[in-house]
């Protein structure tokens, strides 16, 4: 991706005015062009860094809010009082929800992050019917944080690295996956440590790493320094896939540690043991 088109992309996040899940649907509206996987991808880097951002200013030790929803219940105001607030504050409404789930109870009852996860994962069992649909429905529209979006994020992450076992079990490659090398006592491995090195684009290859999302130079930095370095100087170069795209501006063309795709390579040299006398 042209890294103008990413940065326009963010830059319409950034003004957005509204939940997450409304943002993504705009982002779909207003860019057609682009992979819907890829723009909730480049969404969810955004709200991650504007929550990391903004979490002092909306959740610092002054700030409470559970005396305006208490408000807010005693007027009758409809339901969807927690993520009216969480719109008005540009945060996220699980976010918003546990801090008042945990205002509710007294000091003295020590409600852990254990505890209040515990609740928002069954919300039968807050006491307060009010207060427990509204933590619900935060639950539900909070595409970003939470236990549903969690599970989807993991499901997909596994889906790719399936994905790219299958591709390469296809092509007849060998390799080792993570699970493999870790029962090895290796701490840090790639996705896929191939047996055998092939050659993509005349580069040898000797691992391969699947990130099921957008490849932001912010991302690839992270990425970079705490893994990416740490496999080529255990098992040499290697390739990472960005299955959701990737901004250009981070392919370094002195870079001789990886190299960096959106896709499984097709142009692949493999060696043939054979061969070797």
């Amino acid at each position: 991706m042209k890294p103008d088109v990413y940065n326009d992309i963010r830059l319409s996040i950034k003004l957005f005015k509204g939940l997450s899940r409304h943002c993504g649907k705009m982002l779909q509206s207003t860019y057609p062009s682009v992979d819907r996987n890829t723009l909730l991808s480049i969404l969810q880097q955004e709200i991650t860094q504007r929550m990391k951002v903004n979490h002092s200013k909306v959740f610092g030790k002054d700030k409470s809010y559970y005396g305006a929803y208490l408000e807010a219940v005693q007027k009758g105001e409809s339901a969807g009082i927690l993520l009216r607030m969480a719109t008005a504050l540009e945060t996220c409404p699980m976010l918003l929800a546990k801090r008042i789930l945990k205002s509710c109870y007294d000091p003295k009852d020590k409600m852990n992050n254990k505890d209040l996860n515990k609740l928002m994962h069954d919300t039968t069992l807050i006491e307060d019917a009010t207060l427990a649909y509204e933590i619900y429905l935060c639950v539900l529209f909070d595409d970003q944080n939470g236990p549903i979006s969690n599970s989807i994020k993991d499901s997909i992450g596994r889906e790719y690295e399936l994905k790219l076992e299958r591709l390469l079990d296809d092509r007849k490659i060998p390799f080792h996956n993570e699970e493999f090398l870790r029962a090895k006592g290796y701490d840090k491995t790639p996705d896929c440590k191939l047996i055998l090195p092939i050659a993509v684009n005349g580069k040898i290859i000797n691992w391969i790493e699947s990130k099921a999302q957008f490849g932001s130079p912010t991302v690839h930095q992270k990425y970079h320094k705490e893994q990416y370095s740490s496999y080529w100087n255990r098992f040499g170069t290697g390739l990472v896939i960005y299955w959701f795209d990737f901004s250009d501006d981070i392919i370094d063309t002195e870079e001789k540690r990886y190299i960096v795709m959106n896709k499984f390579p097709e142009n692949i040299v493999t060696m043939d043991p054979s061969a070797i006398k």
